[in-house]
């Protein structure tokens, strides 16, 4: 009998001290939970409690899902949040590499090989995707050759050189008309090279959007006249959570999954949870559309 009430009592004392167990506000550098503001005030909060994360433009998580989840367990936030960074690998500017057009993650390494006459900054042939972009820019510039005045010799000149000559008028510089500055900037999306501070006359960049968000408009400007043509635009992504259908009392028509992301102008199929009918919404709400991050949901009751 006093052993089953030790044994008993280790329980309790075990239980009672998993029971104070918490997690504090998950610091994500260059990302942020989902409605951060709202939540933020609740912590720390009891394990079993889970939240969703995104990164920020140029960054994903481990999961590279839009959303990823962590949970609150004994040991902490499990898995721990993280966001990493990207690096969209461009066309090389005088030069080449296998990995041109192809997106590369934090601490990757690129080769490039400089076409002859060229080089990358600091005559290195290795270029590093770190936190906060390529550690040198893709671009092979032309390497200077170009020598200083001859040497003077004793009791000599050059032959093609006057010594009472005179020289011809220097060039002059003048300001190039319609360059264009930076590519404007758009949300939720980027250009696909690194960008310069000046362009010429009949440049053009490329843009692309971040996962699940859908690109509307010409993937290409081009600077005219000093001005960039009009940009693209990156339309939100629905976000269907299991605590929103919970909401409205409905669950996904053909897929039992808890959380999915719907680009622009995809069709979301909904139906009733077990035990509620459509008498709120008519048959055809059931089939909503996603609309630039915005859906209108089906409710049954």
């Amino acid at each position: 009998m006093l052993l089953l009430v030790k044994v008993i009592l280790t329980l309790w004392v075990s239980w009672a001290h998993g029971q104070g167990r918490t997690c504090d506000f998950p610091e994500i550098k260059h990302g942020n939970i989902y409605e951060e503001n709202r939540y933020k005030p609740t912590f720390p909060v009891a394990t079993g409690k889970y939240f969703y994360y995104s990164c920020d433009h140029s960054f994903v998580s481990p999961s590279q899902s839009l959303w990823t989840q962590i949970n609150c367990t004994e040991g902490g936030w499990s898995p721990a949040p993280r966001c990493i960074r990207q690096c969209f690998f461009p066309w090389v500017e005088n030069g080449r590499s296998t990995s041109s057009g192809r997106t590369h993650q934090e601490g990757d390494t690129v080769q490039i090989v400089c076409n002859q006459g060229y080089s990358l900054a600091n005559d290195q042939d290795v270029i590093t995707c770190a936190e906060h972009g390529w550690s040198t820019p893709p671009t092979c510039s032309r390497i200077n050759l170009s020598c200083g005045s001859p040497p003077t010799v004793q009791n000599a000149f050059i032959p093609n050189q006057k010594p009472s000559g005179k020289w011809t008028d220097p060039p002059e510089c003048k300001e190039s008309t319609g360059r264009c500055g930076r590519p404007p900037a758009i949300d939720n999306g980027d250009i696909t090279t690194d960008p310069l501070a000046v362009y010429a006359p009949g440049s053009s960049v490329e843009y692309q959007c971040q996962a699940y968000y859908e690109l509307e408009g010409n993937r290409r400007i081009t600077c005219r006249d000093g001005q960039w043509s009009e940009p693209p635009k990156c339309l939100d992504a629905c976000v269907i959570s299991e605590e929103i259908m919970e909401a409205h009392n409905i669950e996904l028509r053909y897929s039992h999954a808890k959380k999915i992301y719907s680009r622009t102008n995809d069709f979301v199929e909904f139906r009733c949870r077990q035990g509620y009918y459509p008498k709120v919404s008519p048959a055809s709400a059931f089939r909503a559309q996603c609309q630039e991050g915005k859906l209108e949901y089906p409710t049954c009751a």
